[in-house]
């Protein structure tokens, strides 16, 4: 992933510090001050420092500067120390920005406070003023004709070649970790920019880019444990919003035909490799269209991000390859589980047999599962993990798609589908339920499941159908799980290496 992705963002390589030579790991770091340290006492931060030029600029304008060369160009430039090396009456260092590195080069008879240069701590922030060159052997450098502490560290830094190894500490101190470990900064880097690119996707296709309430008076639009909190002013009880789909059919309702949001939702579950309480999700709904002109969609967007972020659609996933290109099977989620355990089954499956054969495959079920919960269950136990090329599970069980339309020729299923890539749900979307009535009597379905013990389940929604008796059109929409897929692009196997801040039990204070 790293490789690629500093090609596509064009951010360029690390440099070294060449001259003299780079130490060894086995070498000890620079000792790093306390917080009294004379280096730091009385001492007052800058309010302002004049950046002229950054590290990825100096590189690409002075590509193939032969060695021993002086430009002429004068710059300043900022960031923090994160390699020094002092020999004699040279000191060389590496000094990292938001773009990339670049080396400093300081020799005494020039460099003013010369020994307070070479006191300098590794992760000290600093400026520099001076011209741009290249050593003797052809490092891009720039020459430390005057400097300016701007910010010490006060806290030991990890060095280049040890970084921070326990991955708890690096989650909680992503400040640090951005610096030190490169994979995650490039991790990170690449997801913001299919962010970008993604809202440009979908501006390109029609679609207006709206915001809805995050606090909801009634949670819905999926199936999940919602947070609760509380209104003073209103004293009311609300939740954290699990999805915006509820919100977006009321907008296609009022008229805006084309509408996405990329949202921040929340659900109240368990922590997992794949899941995050609060993560980020592309809704989008479009009129006049049915659940195969999103299923278009989505292998066309993915497409495009693989194509413009790795530079192919074919990409490496925990040292596997897979295909991204469109087109994307398509199965029935009774085709693909019937192959997988060896037996036909569908809606229809008597209910016994489904229990039985839930049983045999170590698939937990309640009495209160009907034979479509049941097949649900059983392909996701059996089935899901197993696909690791794209593919769309479509035609779900109308029992555990209470916001889906009837499948036009399929009794008991509706026109839903999930995308799956490498084993994971990725994406869910479906052909919109229009009819007031049958909205009813799901929501009343689900609010009885709710009362009965089932806290994912749905409550009655009254504005809801409101909206809908004043006419929701053949509407088609989706939900995609833009933590995951960035994963996918990222080659990152934790969802916690592509959210910045994850949730994690609290710290231990010392001596608790």
């Amino acid at each position: 992933m790293a490789d690629l992705a500093w090609s596509a963002l064009n951010l360029g390589e690390e440099p070294a510090v060449t001259e003299p030579d780079v130490p060894t790991p086995e070498e000890p770091a620079a000792q790093q001050g306390s917080p009294d340290d004379a280096r730091i006492y009385g001492f007052e931060q800058p309010y302002t420092y004049e950046v002229t030029a950054t590290a990825a600029e100096l590189a690409e304008r002075h590509q193939g500067l032969e060695p021993g060369s002086l430009t002429g160009e004068q710059v300043s430039i900022a960031g923090r120390l994160m390699l020094r090396r002092v020999q004699g009456k040279l000191a060389f260092g590496t000094m990292a920005d938001s773009t990339g590195r670049v080396q400093v080069f300081a020799p005494a008879a020039s460099t003013p406070e010369f020994e307070h240069f070479c006191e300098l701590n590794l992760g000290d922030w600093i400026g520099v003023a001076g011209e741009v060159m290249t050593t003797r052997r052809g490092e891009l450098s720039v020459r430390v004709d005057s400097w300016t502490l701007l910010a010490p560290t006060r806290r030991s830094f990890p060095d280049k070649w040890h970084g921070m190894t326990d991955t708890d500490t690096r989650y909680r101190q992503r400040y640090v970790d951005l610096w030190v470990t490169q994979e995650a900064r490039l991790a990170f880097q690449l997801r913001s920019a299919m962010m970008s690119m993604t809202r440009r996707f979908m501006e390109d296709r029609g679609y207006l880019e709206v915001e809805t309430p995050v606090l909801h008076p009634i949670p819905g639009g999926a199936l999940a444990k919602p947070f609760t909190t509380h209104h003073n002013a209103l004293d009311q009880e609300m939740f954290l919003r699990i999805a915006p789909e509820l919100y977006l059919k009321r907008l296609v309702v009022g008229g805006f035909e084309k509408v996405f949001e990329i949202a921040r939702v929340f659900r109240n579950e368990g922590t997992s490799t794949r899941h995050n309480p609060e993560f980020t999700m592309l809704e989008a709904y479009e009129a006049y269209g049915d659940y195969h002109v999103h299923m278009d969609l989505v292998e066309q967007l993915v497409q495009h991000l693989a194509l413009e972020l790795c530079g192919s659609t074919t990409v490496t996933f925990d040292g596997r390859e897979v295909d991204l290109s469109a087109p994307w099977r398509r199965e029935t989620m009774a085709e693909l589980t019937s192959a997988q355990i060896g037996e036909p089954v569908s809606i229809h499956t008597p209910i016994q047999e489904l229990r039985k054969l839930c049983d045999q495959h170590s698939v937990p079920w309640k009495d209160s599962y009907g034979t479509g919960k049941l097949l649900l269950e059983l392909y996701e136990k059996t089935t899901e993990h197993q696909l690791w090329d794209p593919t769309f599970v479509i035609d779900y069980p109308t029992e555990v798609s209470p916001l889906s339309r009837e499948h036009r020729s399929e009794p008991g299923l509706v026109e839903r589908f999930e995308g799956i890539v490498i084993g994971r749900e990725l994406c869910n979307g479906f052909s919109e339920l229009t009819d007031p009535v049958e909205q009813r009597v799901r929501f009343h379905e689900q609010a009885a499941q709710n009362a009965a013990g089932d806290d994912e389940a749905m409550l009655m929604d009254h504005d809801y159908l409101r909206s809908l008796e004043y006419g929701l059109p053949p509407t088609v929409g989706l939900g995609i799980g833009m933590d995951r897929l960035a994963m996918v692009l990222a080659d990152v196997q934790t969802i916690r290496d592509i959210v910045l801040f994850p949730t994690l039990r609290p710290e231990q204070e010392p001596g608790a």
